[in-house]
């Protein structure tokens, strides 16, 4: 392994080193902290008992399904994972309000869960203890006005239950935000938000309009009484550093009767290199209808043998008909050979099955399961943004070292376009600045089944080895990273955040968010100075 890779890993493994310590029962004075927590709870609401029928401490029947109903990462779900002391799943607001509150009296460390999709875990894993989980289930309504093409979503709402709610509102509303139904709205939206409508709308952080949050005093705030900097700032900045994200009011986006999908696979013996190449000097300059994307898999060759290849799925999303794409296509990219018969047309909401990995002759219903096979996997994911294309020669490295693998059950790069409505957005609108200039994102995955150290050890040393052979290729100084991709590799605050410095901060900090960091760290300081609103890689104070 190279010494790039091995310093990559140095925050990581010390992070995990250190809670792979932590036992799995209690913490160092965490009986004492819990008690006092759970008197200050019930002092809260003397005369009801409703604050008890939402709080699991580890001695409650209900625990362990509670705290695992929204794990979607078993490396995170051990053992020697840490686990919280007490889980809330609050059904008021003054629930929360008295969770923070109560928090705050006793040293109590605080965690907010809405889907449970943190990359790194660490809306239900904390290097510091005793800690609290705040479960957003049960705050999860969708309120649709067709009228005015708005909605108001709960932050602890799928973004399958966004889908599934505005499409039986109307056949030609939309929004646009992720592929996985499973992932919650809160932190999907504090994060940015990117899928197969972004090159027409952006973000879904881009179409937020209005929030209700709860600040660390326990004040409900709405877009007027927070201000225009926090409402900012948890546009794309990361919502658990600031507040507790109750609901967003969204512009909902316009989406015709019928919609284009296509995915036309190609190996490196079908010139799969020369497409790619050929890819990022057209993917995001086409009509900000299309978008096309790229999937590299390795699969068997199909030259016999026990020998691979790398496929290149170019994967896409017309907004329109087949009639309108093929034109289209053959006038930007007409050498990947697009055919009618590539192609399917389909409603918007078919297309959220499709890519969602259901079929699109399922109802809908289908996207208000909150969880999925998937969900189930050991998984860890990293990031990179491009913004001048990769040389010919540079794009075969990539495919051939990506061949090179060793055994792995499932890996993934995916190319990512920007362009269309991303180019229109300066770089400071929202803390997320890829804008214009950013060609394209590229994102790394691999997931396994297999439990083990050695299987830990062999999927982590991959992604991580490509990692550090891909850093010619893209952004420097920083390497950016997107947020909603989280990667402990690239950073972390010290003891959870608590004593970090924003000089220390910054090391990760600049990856994801650039020139808007500062002003983060701004917004920080005014609406919670205690740094009550922590963890691994929250915005530091001032």
């Amino acid at each position: 392994m190279s010494s790039t890779t091995t310093k990559m890993k140095t925050p990581i493994s010390l992070f995990f080193s250190l809670v792979s310590l932590l036992p799995f029962i209690s913490f160092p004075a965490s009986s004492q902290n819990l008690e006092n927590f759970l008197q200050c709870l019930s002092l809260q609401f003397p005369n009801s008992s409703s604050i008890t029928n939402v709080t699991y401490t580890q001695q409650n029947s209900s625990y362990e399904s509670v705290l695992e109903a929204a794990i979607r990462n078993r490396r995170f779900n051990t053992p020697s994972t840490p686990k919280p002391v007490v889980i809330v799943t609050p059904l008021l607001e003054s629930h929360i309000q008295a969770t923070i509150h109560c928090s705050k009296e006793h040293g109590m460390n605080f965690r907010i869960r809405s889907g449970g999709h943190d990359y790194e875990g660490l809306s239900y894993v904390s290097s510091e203890t005793p800690f609290v989980i705040l479960d957003l289930v049960n705050f999860r309504s969708v309120e649709i006005d067709v009228g005015n093409g708005t909605a108001w979503v709960q932050s602890g709402a799928t973004i399958g239950e966004l889908y599934n709610t505005i499409s039986k509102a109307s056949s030609t509303l939309g929004y646009t935000a992720g592929v996985w139904s499973t992932v919650g709205v809160g932190g999907h939206f504090s994060g940015g938000g990117y899928g197969w409508l972004t090159r027409k709308y952006g973000l879904a952080s881009d179409n937020v309009i209005d929030a209700r949050l709860i600040d660390v005093n326990g004040r409900i705030l709405d877009r007027k009484s927070m201000g225009e900097d926090l409402f900012w700032a948890i546009r794309g900045g990361g919502g658990a550093s600031f507040g507790v994200i109750l609901a967003w009011k969204i512009n909902l986006v316009s989406v015709p009767e019928t919609v284009t999908v296509f995915r036309v696979p190609r190996t490196l013996e079908q010139n799969a290199t020369s497409l790619v190449h050929r890819w990022q000097y057209v993917a995001d300059k086409m009509d900000e209808n299309l978008t096309v994307r790229i999937f590299l898999r390795r699969v068997n060759s199909s030259q016999g043998g026990n020998g691979t290849t790398v496929e290149a799925a170019f994967t896409s999303l017309y907004i329109g008909g087949i009639d309108t794409l093929l034109p289209l296509m053959q006038q930007s990219f007409p050498e990947l050979g697009l055919v009618r018969e590539n192609c399917t047309e389909m409603s918007w909401i078919q297309s959220v099955l499709n890519f969602g990995g259901f079929s699109i002759n399922q109802s809908v219903d289908v996207l208000l399961n909150r969880s999925s096979v998937v969900d189930n996997l050991y998984f860890k994911g990293k990031s990179d943004f491009v913004t001048e294309p990769i040389s010919l020669s540079g794009i075969e490295m990539i495919l051939t070292r990506f061949n090179e693998q060793p055994q792995l059950e499932s890996s993934e790069v995916s190319f990512n376009p920007y362009g269309g409505r991303m180019s229109e957005i300066s770089a400071s609108e929202t803390p997320f600045p890829y804008r214009n200039g950013t060609t394209y994102n590229l994102h790394y995955s691999v997931s396994w089944q297999e439990e083990g150290t050695s299987a830990l050890d062999r999927h982590m040393n991959w992604i991580r080895d490509f990692y550090g052979f891909m850093a010619p290729y893209v952004t420097k100084n920083p390497r950016s990273a997107y947020l909603n991709y989280r990667d402990l590799d690239i950073g972390v605050n010290n003891g959870g955040g608590n004593s970090t410095s924003y000089e220390q901060a910054s090391v990760w900090g600049l990856k994801y968010f650039g020139v808007n960091f500062e002003r983060l760290a701004r917004v920080k300081t005014a609406v919670d100075p205690g740094n009550f609103f922590r963890d691994e890689q929250s915005i530091p104070v001032l």
